[in-house]
């Protein structure tokens, strides 16, 4: 059984329509809410697993919205957390030609290369697993996730044969690389509790 929560009613009316025509609609259940409101939509402790992806650069405060999922998991239970990487965007604004913007995500607390920067926060494998520590868990595995990807240009992927694949095999090789960590676009971290 899986519990999806999401602020946006269009992603859940899509979830709702998506887990019907694959089958599995009985077994899928949409709630509206957040983070820092998680347990006014769900039960505390109730999880074996919570997938944490895309949310923690976007909240408020990321440490209370961790707290936050972790409370939700049963006492043996694992987060996948999946975040916006530091490294990644200091890259991207360099090889962008956006050098100041990179010195300043590069020294902004949050992670932030200037007031159009979309993104609220960015993390480094540290800091992550700074966070996840204080929230009562213990990292299993760190990897980097878009190391490449979002570096090279589409058209060198979409033209050479067989450069999707090797792209693909070359991300696979690195992400548990802990050099590649910190130059990755997004972060996903699995832990558990002690």
């Amino acid at each position: 059984r899986v519990t999806v929560v999401d602020p946006s009613p269009n992603a859940l009316f899509a979830l709702e329509r998506r887990a019907a025509e694959a089958g599995v609609a009985e077994r899928v259940r949409g709630v509206q809410g957040d983070v820092h409101g998680l347990f006014d939509v769900v039960e505390r402790g109730g999880y074996d697993a919570v997938l944490c992806h895309g949310v923690l650069e976007y909240v408020e405060d990321p440490a209370a919205g961790l707290r936050n999922v972790v409370d939700a998991l049963r006492p043996a239970g694992t987060l996948s957390l999946l975040a916006a990487g530091l490294g990644g965007a200091v890259l991207a604004r360099a090889l962008a030609g956006h050098f100041t913007e990179a010195r300043q995500a590069l020294t902004d607390p949050a992670g932030r290369w200037g007031e159009g920067d979309p993104v609220p926060h960015r993390f480094t494998a540290e800091t992550l697993s700074e966070l996840i520590g204080e929230a009562g868990l213990e990292v299993g595995a760190i990897h980097g996730v878009r190391v490449f990807a979002d570096l090279v240009p589409g058209v060198l992927v979409d033209t050479e044969p067989g450069a999707m694949e090797a792209l693909l095999r070359l991300e696979a090789a690195v992400a548990e690389l802990p050099a590649f960590h910190s130059v990755a676009t997004q972060l996903h971290v699995l832990a558990e509790r002690g």
